[in-house]
């Protein structure tokens, strides 16, 4: 709710300065109880988010975290390079003995990439920054610099799902589709293959609520159409490697979908199924309705094809 760029601080939510005094910030935090309350005529989720708030910013320790980076919390994407993402606050991962998916590529780099650049001209005119990353910067920047670092670190959560699914699958991250140019309008996110199917995957933060509405994405955060759009990279990508991909994997955050799990029957063909973050691991295992399993030598025969037919953003 709260680990996204595009999502408001938990000062913002509260209504309050982030250098109010404790007593300050607990007043801001009572009126937001009463306006936002239920029975009083306030949105349920609002509520939520206002505890949730104070639980992040209420006691000094909270605070001290909170302001010293942790709302923005993330975990090095599997195999990413030490120098993708120098200054982002992250837990040093514990040593994972377990056998890992086959991983190709560099999830969120393309995104993690641009957002430097830009956010380095907009903040610091070409000037090395101290901290790209710093929440307070990421918040007061514009809404595309937030929303590309929003993608990146929806990409290296995926990532992570991808590969704690073991040996058995593998992974390319950051394909460009065949025949288009090097933008982020051209990029399949991820091309999995498992036991269960091949599947073109999108990773998105659109900063809220999403709904789907006669087989596509909508809410306030969402442009174009992603399904659509996802599914054509699709098709481009299998026309260049002679595979055929068995469904298309939309992933969101958890808080921003009704359902964890949305089959949406086929789009232009390819089934669909728009899935909260914690759900994917279990759809790759299973498998989407109307997908076609791989097996045997095929499974071999469709990675190769892809190995050599994919370039990477």
């Amino acid at each position: 709710m709260f680990d996204s760029p595009l999502s408001s601080s938990a000062y913002e939510v509260l209504g309050v300065d982030p250098a109010a005094d404790e007593e300050g910030l607990r007043r801001a935090f009572r009126l937001r109880l009463r306006q936002t309350h239920p029975d009083t005529g306030g949105d349920a989720a609002v509520f939520v988010q206002v505890q949730r708030a104070w639980e992040l910013v209420g006691t000094p320790a909270a605070r001290a975290a909170y302001d010293r980076g942790h709302g923005f919390s993330a975990e090095p994407a599997p195999e990413a390079s030490t120098g993708a993402a120098p200054g982002w606050r992250a837990p040093a991962p514990r040593p994972d003995t377990r056998p890992r998916a086959r991983s190709h590529g560099q999830p969120g780099g393309w995104r993690r990439e641009r957002y430097l650049t830009l956010i380095r001209e907009w903040a610091g005119r070409g000037v090395a920054l101290e901290d790209p990353y710093d929440p307070a910067l990421v918040r007061s920047a514009p809404h595309h610099l937030r929303r590309l670092l929003a993608d990146a670190l929806a990409e290296e959560a995926t990532a992570r799902v991808v590969a704690d699914l073991g040996m058995g699958y593998t992974v390319w991250h950051d394909v460009m589709a065949a025949g288009r140019g090097a933008d982020s309008d051209a990029k399949i996110d991820h091309i999995v293959l498992g036991p269960s199917g091949l599947y073109g995957i999108l990773s998105e933060d659109f900063g809220g609520p999403v709904r789907i509405r006669r087989g596509e994405l909508v809410g306030e955060g969402v442009s174009g159409a992603p399904i659509a759009e996802l599914v054509a990279r699709m098709r481009g990508m299998a026309r260049a490697a002679g595979v055929r991909f068995g469904g298309a994997i939309v992933v969101l955050p958890d808080d921003d979908v009704m359902e964890s799990i949305a089959e949406l029957g086929k789009v232009r063909g390819t089934p669909v199924v728009v899935v909260s973050r914690s759900a994917l691991s279990t759809v790759l295992r299973r498998g989407i309705t109307g997908a076609r399993a791989i097996g045997g030598n095929e499974v071999f025969d469709v990675r190769t094809r892809l190995q050599q037919s994919v370039r990477f953003a």
